[in-house]
């Protein structure tokens, strides 16, 4: 399970985008962005988060994550569309000549940060 590396550095770059000047900040929401050929199961990621953030900026924070797509672009035809299952070839021409165009993404896309005084449980 490689999601608790994935969390740890979640966590690390969560915490490092923490403006020093705020004070008593938390993270309270990260959102990602991560494509299905990233293999990466989304509740064991958020299962690995949680624990990964205990005694953090991040404890409590939410993580959102928005799967996207492969999408794909033959090379012999030009067609664009999105596999929905296991074979990788043009729906349009049958070519095997390929590009994978999303679907390996696994991005910070935002970080949520409240100041301690002013946020509410």
């Amino acid at each position: 399970m490689h999601e608790i590396g994935i969390a740890l550095q979640i966590v690390d770059i969560a915490a490092a985008s923490i403006p020093p000047n705020i004070g008593k900040a938390r993270v309270e929401k990260v959102n990602l962005r991560i494509g299905r050929l990233a293999a990466v199961v989304p509740e064991s990621l958020r299962f690995c988060f949680e624990m990964a953030a205990r005694d953090t900026p991040l404890q409590g924070a939410r993580l959102n994550i928005e799967e996207l797509p492969v999408v794909a672009r033959c090379h012999d035809c030009g067609t664009q569309w999105t596999i929905s299952g296991l074979l990788f070839r043009c729906q349009k021409c049958q070519s095997s000549s390929i590009e994978i165009i999303s679907g390996r993404e696994l991005d910070i896309q935002s970080i949520e940060i409240a100041e301690g005084e002013d946020h509410v449980s």
